[in-house]
């Protein structure tokens, strides 16, 4: 694949590519945006079918990532890297050092986090040869786990989207469909619960269903029949690109509202959606609670702060989906639109 005529290819400032033979690192970094600040995103390690779908992974998500940043309002721009591996079998500390000392070389110009298949003790690991790192451990200086967050901004999301879709305030008997029961999608499972949600749960790992319906009572389904499950809202918390010209047509719920990114698998998916009248509340608006924390942890702000703006995403979720309405836009045009304006202007 060329990068600059891929089709994800969105003017990106930087795209590097590392390989360390001693570590059996092979890793992609995207930098696509730093007007507002030094790009900040997680690094997914992933086991992907071709170079080119890791390519193509990391440019739509650092994409992602300078929107999430502008939308949110903090002094971050959009960077993404992926690590080629399976993450259970060929991590290792000297992999993730040699990560570490790839991250080093950009000179600040990008900042690490978590992301599937990485976690906060494998950012000690990076930080071991780099500051340029976030979603550290409490016991390491950092503000720890940023799951949490990322699902109660995608709670608060989805309470805008119930409220304009279902013109009701409670989550009260409330089915919904959760697409992945990992890190964020448990967290996300158990806070619906306790709204008073029911749940219907899929994922590739029994033991992440097993847990889900022995804890919170969930109704499991096979991971292909979760489009089709009877449900008031669809929350996809695993990979991208579910939501397609396959799945568009399965889908009963009314409203989509989760925590995977580029959920969309092209951009005229957003006007499949509004034809077949399901309501979408993009992606890097509802997710955006991770980058909340580590704003505040790079920038060493107050964490008591953070679950306020969290929670926040609430009023803009609520905001853009009127104005979807009122203006008969997409939902994705008019998050776009506000993005981008920030992008130029700066503001917030």
């Amino acid at each position: 694949m060329s990068v600059f005529t891929a089709i994800d290819y969105d003017d990106h400032e930087e795209v590097h590519f590392f390989n360390d033979k001693a570590s059996g690192l092979r890793a992609i970094i995207a930098i696509h945006n730093t007007a507002r600040g030094p790009a900040l995103g997680g690094c997914r390690m992933w086991s992907y079918e071709s170079e080119d779908a890791a390519i193509a992974d990391v440019l739509r998500l650092s994409r992602g990532m300078t929107y999430k940043a502008a939308v949110l309002g903090v002094e971050l721009g959009g960077g993404k890297s992926v690590i080629i591996g399976d993450p259970h079998t060929q991590k290792t500390p000297e992999l993730l050092k040699a990560m570490g000392r790839a991250i080093a070389s950009l000179n600040e110009r990008y900042i690490v986090g978590e992301d599937i298949g990485t976690n906060p003790d494998d950012m000690r690991e990076i930080g071991l040869v780099t500051n340029c790192v976030s979603c550290r451990r409490k016991e390491d200086g950092g503000y720890g786990d940023p799951a949490p967050l990322t699902a109660l901004g995608v709670l608060s999301a989805m309470r805008a989207g119930v409220e304009v879709v279902y013109q009701r305030e409670s989550f009260e008997g409330l089915k919904v469909t959760v697409q992945g029961v990992g890190n964020v999608g448990r967290n996300l499972c158990r806070q619906l619960v306790e709204e008073g949600a029911t749940l219907v749960v899929a994922d590739v790992h029994a033991a992440n269903v097993d847990w889900a319906v022995e804890n919170l009572g969930a109704r499991a389904v096979a991971p292909e029949d979760i489009y089709s499950a009877d449900a008031d809202v669809f929350a996809p918390c695993s990979v991208g690109a579910i939501v397609n010209d396959e799945t568009i047509g399965a889908l009963r719920a009314r409203l989509i509202c989760g925590a995977a990114n580029n959920q969309l698998a092209r951009p005229y998916h957003a006007d499949r959606l509004a034809d077949a009248g399901i309501v979408y509340v993009p992606d890097y608006v509802a997710n955006a609670g991770g980058l909340a924390s580590c704003d505040a942890e790079w920038y060493g702000l107050d964490s008591e702060q953070v679950e306020g703006k969290v929670r926040g995403i609430y009023h803009t979720c609520k905001e853009l989906l009127q104005e979807s309405r009122q203006s008969n836009r997409t939902t994705t045009v008019v998050a776009d639109e506000i993005a981008e304006s920030r992008l130029v202007g700066g503001g917030d």
